[in-house]
Parts: structure tokens; sequence; C-alpha cells
């Protein structure tokens, strides 16, 4: 599913770049563009720091806190 929108958000990407380059010099368009390379950038900032920090090991789930009172 995850690869699924990966694949999806970049071909919007990709068709929304060619629109506004070649056919249309749109705001909305550039607009959308925007709004889409946003959200690759973010998409890939999270995986990045998920990857790159450690684990916060203060960090305690409400289910381990019912486990253990």
């Amino acid at each position: 599913m995850k690869l699924i929108l990966k694949i999806g958000v970049l071909a919007i990407e990709l068709f929304l770049a060619f629109y506004s380059l070649f056919i249309s010099d749109s705001l909305l368009v550039k607009f959308l563009f925007f709004a889409f390379s946003a959200i690759i950038v973010a998409f890939a900032v999270t995986k990045i720091t998920n990857t790159l920090l450690p684990e916060d090991k203060d960090y305690i789930s409400t289910e381990q806190e019912r486990e253990n009172s």
C-alpha cells in the first residue's frame, strides 16, 4: 500500500511538473506542484529521521504503563 501511494504521488508530481512547464502557467497548477513536492519532502525527511535517530528510550507507551500497573 505504501509503495502504491509513493508511486501515485510521484506520478502526480511528474504530471504537474510537465503540465506547469510546457502547457500552462496557471497559479493553481504551480501551487499543486508545490504542495505535492512538499509531501514528497515530508515523507523523505520522516523516513530519514526514523532510520538515523535512535528510539526515544524515555518514551513509555500507554500499553506498557497499563501492563506495569
